[in-house]
């Protein structure tokens, strides 16, 4: 057994119950999910989610990347291999990684994917509109998305000018906030509480929360009301 004195993890609260960072976007005619976490086969069966058209990544680190194996579920049943969006760097890593899914002998049963390089360009994934957003985790270039009036950003510490103005005039951000001592590649919640106001979004919420951040309860009482910490199985509607 190991034991634990984080505030966090002794909490009986569900919504400090965090899974890795993973969002699911859906219409009616179209599913996708940005990253895969090693968490992600989990994630699709609690969210009994039995039809997923794409994969969109962020960037290669283990922690968005590691649970793209059990697309195999999805290959199965949907009898056809996922489409997968990544920029170059991100599909350098799921080429290395899951080497074994390119190989020209493949094992009956392993992952079928086809791959599409993005880069900053707009493109959709059936009925929804990508706008790809680069930001800085550290010294990494990573992807953020705006779709409609949504924008997701994760594993970021850093966003340009010119990247900022695509984020401008959404109804509703996701943003990380790591915690609230200073980090070399994410921002701390006042910095992402900052950059939410500077950009004026109405309705913002922050995830990749370490426990070091503190309780779901606690945090949201220090915010604004239009911020709040995200929370695992929130579901919002944009229309």
């Amino acid at each position: 057994m190991i034991a634990c004195d984080c505030v966090v993890c002794a909490s009986t609260d569900p919504k400090d119950k965090r899974l890795r960072s993973s969002v699911l976007v859906q219409t009616a005619q179209t599913t996708i999910v940005i990253d895969t976490t090693p968490d992600f086969r989990y994630q699709m069966l609690r969210s009994h989610t039995r039809k997923l058209d794409a994969v969109l990544f962020t960037h290669p680190h283990k922690d968005h990347l590691a649970g793209l194996d059990d697309i195999r579920a999805f290959n199965f049943r949907q009898q056809r291999p996922m489409d997968i969006y990544a920029n170059s760097l991100t599909e350098e890593a799921v080429r290395r990684d899951f080497y074994y899914a390119f190989t020209d002998t493949r094992y009956p049963g392993v992952p079928e994917m086809n791959l599409h390089t993005i880069d900053l360009s707009p493109f959709r994934i059936g009925d929804i509109p990508v706008i790809p957003i680069e930001a800085y985790h550290h010294k990494m270039p990573v992807y953020g998305f705006r779709i409609g009036g949504f924008t997701y950003i994760t594993d970021a510490n850093r966003i340009e000018e010119t990247e900022k103005d695509k984020i401008r005039g959404s109804s509703v951000l996701v943003l990380n906030a790591l915690r609230k001592e200073a980090h070399v590649s994410h921002f701390t919640l006042q910095e992402a509480v900052d950059l939410a106001t500077e950009l004026a979004i109405p309705e913002v919420y922050f995830t990749h929360i370490s426990h070091q951040l503190g309780t779901h309860a606690a945090i949201n009482q220090e915010l604004p009301g239009h911020m709040r910490l995200a929370y695992d199985g929130l579901e919002l509607t944009l229309h």
